[in-house]
C-alpha cells in the first residue's frame, strides 16, 4: 500500500474528508532536527503557464510515433524486453527525439491491450501531472494499457481500479484508513517479532550453509507481519500456514504476468504470458484459501464496510488486495532492494547506521518508538533514498480529462483529451536538472535543509513525499505505513548487526539477494 505530517513533529495515518481526520502514532518533539516535508512547495501546480520573470519554453510537437498498426507495438514490445531492456529502450528514445516527452506504444500490447499508444513523461517536471486528477482519469489503469480480468478479485473492481470521482472510491478509501488507524500500536511490537525471528533464520543458514535467500524469509516474515498488525491472526496458527506467499506469487503473475520478465527464453514468454492473458481459473482455489484466511480474519473491518454500505464481501476482496498485492508486494520488492543498496553502500555507512540507531535506542531507554525514529536522521534519509532511487512501482498511467499543455524542462506539449499518458518513475526521481548524481545512492541525501527541500522529488507513493493521501486523490493509502515499516526494517537490521555482506542476481520482482555473511553487534 503507504503521510508524513510537517515538519515530521508527528508520524501519523490519517485520512481526509470533508468533516473527518483521524490521527494515530503521536510523536514528543524529537531531539534531533528531522527532515521535514514543505507542504508549501507543490510540483503539482498547472504546468501549462510559466511565473513571471521566468523564459518561456517554446510549444513544440510531441515527437515519436507508433509504428504501423500491430507491427508498431510488437517491436517496441520486443525493443522493451529482449533487445535493449526497459531502461536502454527509454534512454534510446530520449537520445533519438532530443526530448524526454514523447511518443511511444507500451507493453503488453496485442492481443492483451487494445490500446498501447502512450505520451511517454520521462523527466522530474512533466511526470507530476499524473497526480493530478483535475487533468487526468484514473480508472481502471492500475496496471497499465490492459486490465487484468475481475475474477481475480472475486468479480469487484477493488480500490486500485477506481477513479477518485467514481463513487466508491471514497468509502474503500477510508476503509483503508480505518485499517491502518487500527494497526497503529500493533506496528512496532509485531515488526520486531516477526523480523527477528527473520534474522534468526538468516544467521543461522548462513552459519550452516554460508549463505541464505533473503527472499524466501522476507516474504513469509512480510506476510506474517501484515497479517499479526492488520488483523491480529497469524497465518502459521490457521488453515493457511505458511502457504500465503507461494499462494500470492501465483495470484500476482496472472495479473502481472504480460509486464513482467520472467527470465524465460524470449519465444516462451512471449507465447506463455503475452500474447492472451492466463485463465484465472489456474487459481481460483489459490485465491479461494486466500480469501477464506481473510473473511475469518477481518470481521471487524467488514463491520466497518457495512456502516459504510458496503458488503462484507467486496471488503474482505478489497482488503486482501490491499494487504496481498499492495502492501506485501511492496515489501517483498522493497525491503531487497534496500538491502542491496545499504549492502552495496559499505561498511561506512553500516558504521553510521548502527551508532545512531543504537544511540538512539538506549538514550530511550532501551525502547524503540516512532518518536526514537524521528531522531534518527540518516536512517530516514537512506529510507527516502532508498524510495528514490528504485521506487517499489515504477510505472504510472493516466488519461487526460482534457485538452492539456505538459511542459518539460525544455518544452511546453499540448496532449489531447483521452489520450493515454505513461510515467516511468525512475528516470523522473534520477532527473539530472533535479538531483545530482542522480543514478548514485547518497545515503545522506535527504539530510538538512537543502535534502529536506529535495523530499517533494520522492513520488513514489504516486504523489509527493511533502503531500498527504486524501479521500480525493491516489497518492497510496498506506504511504506512513511503508515509510515506518521500511525504518523499521533498516533499524532492526543494525540493532543486531554491525555489517553484512550480500550477492545480488535478478529476479522478475525486485532483487534476488542473498546474504553471505552477517556480522553480530559488537557495541
Amino acid at each position: 500500500m503507504a503521510s508524513v505530517s510537517s515538519p515530521f513533529t508527528s508520524l501519523h495515518l490519517q485520512f481526509n474528508s470533508p468533516s473527518t481526520t483521524v490521527t494515530t502514532l503521536p510523536l514528543r518533539q524529537p531531539i534531533l532536527r528531522p527532515i521535514r516535508a514543505s507542504l508549501s512547495e507543490n510540483p503539482t501546480a498547472p504546468v501549462s503557464a510559466s511565473k513571471p520573470g521566468e523564459t518561456k519554453l517554446p510549444l513544440k510537437e510531441i515527437p515519436g510515433d507508433y509504428g504501423l498498426p500491430f507491427v508498431g507495438p510488437i517491436k517496441d514490445r520486443l525493443d522493451y524486453f529482449y533487445n535493449q531492456g526497459r531502461d536502454e529502450f527509454f534512454r534510446s528514445k530520449i537520445q533519438k527525439y532530443q526530448s524526454t516527452v514523447f511518443r511511444t506504444n507500451m507493453p503488453p500490447g496485442p492481443f492483451i491491450s487494445s490500446d498501447p499508444k502512450v505520451v511517454a513523461l520521462l523527466d522530474g517536471k512533466s511526470f507530476p501531472v499524473l497526480f493530478d486528477v483535475s487533468k487526468v482519469e484514473k480508472k481502471d489503469l492500475f496496471t497499465g494499457t490492459y486490465m487484468p480480468s475481475t475474477d481475480l478479485t472475486g468479480g469487484y473492481r477493488v480500490l486500485s481500479y477506481l477513479d477518485p470521482s467514481e463513487p466508491k472510491h471514497a468509502k474503500l478509501k477510508q476503509l483503508v484508513f480505518f485499517l491502518l488507524k487500527s494497526s497503529a500500536n500493533k506496528v512496532i511490537p509485531e515488526f520486531e517479532a516477526c523480523y527477528s525471528k527473520l534474522y534468526q533464520t538468516l544467521e543461522k543458514e548462513v552459519s550452516e550453509k554460508g549463505k541464505s535467500s533473503f527472499q524466501t524469509v522476507n516474504d513469509q516474515a512480510g506476510f506474517n507481519f501484515l497479517c499479526r498488525a492488520f488483523f491480529g491472526s497469524n497465518p502459521p496458527d490457521t488453515k493457511l500456514g505458511d502457504d500465503g506467499p507461494g499462494l500470492i506469487s501465483k495470484w500476482v503473475l496472472l495479473q502481472l504476468g504480460p509486464v513482467l520478465s520472467l527470465g524465460l527464453p524470449g519465444y516462451i514468454e512471449e507465447l506463455a504470458i503475452r500474447t492472451f492473458p492466463l485463465p484465472p481459473f489456474l487459481v481460483k482455489k489459490d485465491y479461494q484459501r486466500l480469501y477464506d484466511f481473510f473473511y475469518q480474519s477481518s470481521g471487524f473491518v467488514q463491520d466497518e464496510a457495512e456502516k459504510l454500505g458496503i458488503s462484507r464481501e467486496e471488503a474482505c476482496h478489497n482488503m486482501l488486495f490491499a494487504t496481498c498485492f499492495n502492501t506485501f508486494g511492496g515489501m517483498k520488492l522493497f525491503f531487497p532492494n534496500m538491502l542491496k543498496w545499504i549492502g552495496r553502500a559499505g561498511i561506512k555507512l553500516h558504521t553510521e547506521l548502527a551508532k545512531e540507531i543504537r544511540s538512539v535506542i538506549k538514550s530511550n531507554g532501551g525502547k524503540l518508538t516512532m518518536a526514537a525514529m524521528e531522531q534518527m536522521p540518516l536512517t530516514k534519509s537512506v529510507v527516502y533514498e532508498g524510495l528514490r532511487i528504485e521506487p517499489p512501482v515504477p510505472s504510472q498511467y493516466g488519461r487526460a480529462k482534457k485538452d492539456l499543455l505538459i511542459e518539460s524542462h525544455d518544452a511546453v506539449y499540448r496532449v489531447k483529451e483521452g489520450e493515454m499518458l505513461y510515467g516511468y518513475q525512475p528516470f523522473a526521481t534520477k532527473d539530472p536538472k533535479i538531483f545530482e548524481d542522480g543514478e548514485e545512492f547518497v545515503p545522506d541525501r535527504f539530510m538538512g535543509d537543502d535534502g529536506e527541500r529535495l523530499l517533494k522529488h520522492v513520488l513514489w507513493s504516486n504523489g509527493p513525499e511533502t503531500e498527504n493521501p486524501t479521500l480525493a486523490n491516489k497518492q497510496c493509502a498506506g504511504k506512513d505505513f511503508v515509510v515506518v515499516a521500511s525504518r523499521l526494517f533498516v533499524v532492526e537490521l543494525f540493532r543486531q548487526y554491525d555489517s553484512f555482506e550480500i550477492e545480488v542476481g535478478k529476479s522478475p520482482l525486485g532483487a534476488a539477494v542473498t546474504v553471505t555473511s552477517l556480522k553480530r553487534a559488537s557495541f
